[in-house]
């Protein structure tokens, strides 16, 4: 065990750190630095001191998604000043940094290339070790940074950008998929409807505000794979249905577009919600994990929780505004699997990236 490196408070408490794990955070459109220290012992949650995020939404709205190249470039000009405001935030000494971490897969190559290099040459000037880390066991485990983190085993509903995954979790590293997409992921299903209907980009957290104000038993939308007797997902069918009812509407589309979007977050969040339950009565735990951006979705919070309430089963989320790709569930992803004596760091600087990734190279 490394020697205390720094000490700090947090929530009213004086902590001593075994460990300090800087996280670089740059798959995609955000550009997110954090420190999380460990904690005396492997059953205590690691601790997040500080984090800084820088949001490329505004740049590229412009064309109407995220521009690859543009992101990696807009990386290289905010990484640095994010992390001197992180350790500035922390109180806590750059040297004092025991581990860097960045995120190595999946996402845009460029933009990987990016945050692995500066957390390499940034831990070869220090003399530390780096951890490379999958981007969706981060969105994973990111509940952990809540204020009220769960307790291993849960299931857990991963709601990812390209990704929609049951998974049952029984520690750090103890994966087992229960079911996944097999075609278009929640996410996608949220940001490609609205596409289809003009909001522009991004396109789910649109989609879901504008709902907000429409009937979501307007439009009678297919709710794939819904009665298929498995935990497997698809959203591809319920796209095209959008994309047809969307062609019928026509010159009227732009007065019955917040129907359209609320009878479209209905079927996306039914389809969630009752494969989660099930997931839930077949493994027979009791506690569920929601983690990834779709997670921020008002209406499927809300109707988890309803559910959950009933049945006396626990719901745990990322805070909201980590929800989306940030350094902090890096940061948290590494600590804990340094913590549990399932990730290695390494003093061999020389590394690559992973822009497909598949999580079940880490599932046991």
């Amino acid at each position: 065990m490394l020697q205390p490196s720094c000490n700090y408070r947090a929530s009213g408490r004086d902590y001593t750190s075994s460990m300090l794990i800087l996280g670089i955070e740059s798959s995609c459109d955000e550009t997110g630095v954090a420190l999380v220290a460990t904690a005396e012992g492997p059953a205590q949650v690691p601790v997040l001191l500080s984090h800084a995020l820088y949001s490329q939404i505004e740049m590229h709205q412009a064309y109407g998604g995220v521009v690859p190249e543009l992101a990696s470039r807009d990386h290289i000009r905010r990484v640095l000043p994010l992390t001197d405001e992180v350790m500035q935030a922390s109180g806590c000494e750059l040297q004092a940094v025991d581990v860097v971490a960045y995120t190595r897969g999946p996402g845009l190559a460029g933009a990987l290339l990016v945050g692995a290099g500066v957390a390499c040459a940034l831990a070869a000037s220090l003399g530390k070790p780096v951890l490379g880390v999958h981007h969706l066991e981060g969105h994973l485990l990111s509940p952990f940074l809540s204020q009220d983190p769960p307790e291993f085993p849960f299931v857990a509903l991963l709601v990812s950008g390209g990704h929609t995954q049951l998974m049952r979790v029984d520690g750090v590293g103890q994966y087992a998929l229960l079911g996944e997409t097999i075609d278009d992921a929640a996410g996608e299903a949220f940001d490609k409807s609205a596409k289809l209907m003009g909001l522009g980009y991004p396109g789910g957290p649109a989609l879901s505000r504008l709902a907000q104000t429409g009937d979501s038993q307007a439009f009678k939308l297919p709710r794939p794979l819904l009665h298929s007797g498995d935990l497997d997902f698809s959203f591809a069918g319920l796209k095209t249905a959008v994309m047809t009812q969307a062609r019928k509407l026509g010159d009227t589309l732009q007065t019955r577009k917040a129907d359209l979007a609320a009878s479209t977050q209905a079927a996306i969040v039914e389809v969630l919600v009752k494969k989660s339950m099930t997931a839930l009565r077949e493994t027979g735990l009791r506690r569920l994990v929601v983690a990834g951006g779709v997670g921020a979705n008002h209406s499927l919070r809300e109707q988890l929780n309803a559910l959950c309430q009933k049945q006396n089963i626990r719901v745990h989320y990322p805070e909201l505004h980590l929800c989306t790709d940030n350094g902090a569930m890096i940061a948290m992803a590494a600590a804990m699997r340094l913590q549990a004596g399932v990730g290695q760091a390494t003093t061999r600087y020389a590394f690559d990236v992973k822009p497909r990734w598949p999580l079940a190279e880490l599932l046991t």
